[in-house]
């Protein structure tokens, strides 16, 4: 029992860390509203009243934690009960057409930076001249360049899924190139020199040595090439106009002021990129104790 209390104590200690700061924060922004409609109807509020408004505002400046979970179960649990789980209001519909994006522009992003870490590593003319601009472009704000990558798309006749995969895979390739380069300069000389001993040849090499040695960097790159495809994703949302997924309900709930929907999304992403992660995690766990690389 006290072993399992320091491997998830630290974790609810936290949890409630951030309900207790997120709950101040709610009755600290939101009572200025509260005050100011009690000072219109001539009315005093006590601590209790004013601390109940600030809990149940419709446009709250912060809405508290109970008010965005309301939201998440009315757009998720509540639809799936009344079969309406793909409608239009439904926050499992918006994840959806944001998965498929996120998972799109993650696949051809990690094609990508696997290609160029293979080349920059086996070609020292693209480690001098790729490397250099592979870590340029992410200087450049994806909110600059997405709505370009959206026009010129367009302009050729591709629109709908494929210009917000590419937004996703421009922000996901970069720490597939950075770990896999590590990962597959990672054997050291007298690996290499045994490899030569042995005769073996560029390809035995690759698939023999440098790849297998690789794998745990390749995963962990995964992980934040996840995360980034799915922020991607949602950022290719925004200069579209876009009606569905999670950056479509950012941007309707900006528009119309709806902080409870903006928050209830917000938060819907992050446990889509948690859930995402964590399939990678169990994957990445599989395949090197398959290696012998985990207990």
């Amino acid at each position: 029992m006290r072993g399992l209390w320091f491997r998830i104590g630290p974790i609810i200690t936290v949890v409630i860390a951030i309900f207790v700061l997120w709950y101040a924060g709610s009755v600290a922004l939101n009572s200025a509203w509260a005050h100011d409609k009690a000072k219109r109807a001539g009315v005093e509020l006590s601590t209790s009243e004013l601390i109940a408004d600030t809990m149940n505002q419709k446009k709250p400046k912060l809405p508290p934690p109970h008010q965005v979970g309301a939201e998440i179960w009315k757009t998720t649990g509540d639809m799936v009960l009344r079969g309406k789980a793909f409608s239009k209001r439904s926050l499992i519909y918006h994840s959806w057409i944001t998965l498929s994006s996120t998972l799109l522009g993650f696949v051809l992003g990690t094609a990508l930076g696997i290609a160029l870490a293979v080349g920059i590593v086996y070609n020292r003319t693209m480690d001098m001249s790729i490397m250099p601009w592979v870590i340029a472009s992410q200087t450049i704000p994806i909110l600059a360049i997405a709505p370009m990558i959206i026009v010129v798309l367009n302009a050729i006749g591709i629109s709908g899924l494929l210009p917000k995969a590419v937004i996703s895979m421009y922000l996901s390739f970069f720490p597939v190139v950075v770990g896999m380069v590590k990962g597959l300069r990672s054997p050291d000389h007298m690996q290499l020199d045994q490899m030569k001993t042995w005769n073996a040849s560029g390809n035995q090499e690759f698939w023999k040595l440098r790849l297998p040695s690789s794998m745990p960097y390749l995963f962990t790159s995964l992980k934040v090439a996840m995360a980034a495809s799915l922020v991607g994703a949602i950022v290719g949302e925004l200069p579209t106009g876009a009606v569905a997924g999670l950056g479509a309900r950012l941007l309707g709930g900006s528009y119309y002021g709806q902080t409870i929907q903006i928050w209830s999304a917000l938060l819907t992403a992050a446990a889509l990129a948690a859930a995402l992660v964590g399939i990678i995690g169990v994957i990445q766990k599989h395949v090197l104790k398959r290696m012998g690389m985990a207990q």
